[in-house]
């Protein structure tokens, strides 16, 4: 099983971790991806005005150019730690046992607008880049990533993909259609079955299911077995369009 998460727009500074290491993120095929959309950003930095115009910074964020700049040579911590926001609060990672985290590590994925898919416990340093941002330089990111990413979930051909992405972050690397796979969409249920999709709720209603998954302790590995412990654990699931699954909150 594979669970893809997005990233957060905000993130914890600092970190004790060496400096990138683009070689050793999870998806190593991804490098030459990697470092095109790292060495635009690090070249962008150098011009302040026109990276917080690229950037849609405002002047209390103008720091982030900075943070950009040092790409190459500040500190990292695991991206699962780096990332805060509602999602990533829910998930609270940095409360979690060692059993508990080894799990994120080897089941969890979280798709960046500047490495890609990284592992969640891959060592990132703090970086500003949403996925609909344009780079001087660059084709659309989304040029820049999808049929790479799409690949690469072929060569990593999971059993079972859970896909927690935004609509925008899973444009930029589609899963196959050869991989079984299901997108989540967080709802709530009204009268006469009326669903209805969640915005805040739908973040937390997220991080809560994938710290749940990561202390179950139990294996989950496929569709059938994902669903099954859902319903075991008191998780409401209902088949959404195509093959999307509609959690219900």
């Amino acid at each position: 099983m594979l669970v893809l998460l997005p990233p957060s727009e905000t993130k914890r500074p600092g970190g004790d971790g060496p400096p990138l290491d683009v070689a050793a993120l999870t998806v190593p095929t991804l490098r030459p991806q990697r470092e095109a959309v790292v060495d635009a950003l690090v070249a962008l930095s150098s011009h302040e005005d026109e990276a917080a115009r690229v950037l849609k910074l405002s002047a209390k964020r103008r720091h982030e150019i900075a943070d950009n700049a040092a790409l190459r040579c500040a500190p990292t911590m695991p991206a699962i730690d780096r990332y805060t926001g509602v999602l990533f609060d829910a998930l609270d990672a940095g409360s979690l046992d060692a059993a508990a985290r080894s799990w994120l590590g080897e089941h969890v994925v979280i798709h960046s607008a500047p490495f890609g898919p990284i592992g969640a416990l891959d060592g990132i340093p703090a970086y500003r880049l949403a996925a609909g941002t344009s780079i001087p330089g660059l084709p659309a990111l989304r040029r820049v990533w999808a049929d790479a990413v799409t690949a690469a979930f072929v060569e990593l051909a999971p059993a079972f993909v859970l896909d927690l992405r935004s609509e925008a972050y899973a444009a930029l690397g589609p899963v196959p259609a050869s991989v079984d796979a299901a997108y989540v969409r967080v709802v709530t249920e009204g009268e006469g079955g009326v669903v209805r999709a969640l915005n805040h709720f739908n973040k937390h209603a997220k991080g809560d299911l994938v710290r749940a998954l990561a202390t179950s302790g139990r294996r989950v590995a496929t569709r059938r077995d994902f669903e099954e412990w859902a319903a075991t654990t008191g998780w409401v699931l209902r088949p959404g369009v195509r093959e999307e699954l509609h959690l219900v909150v």
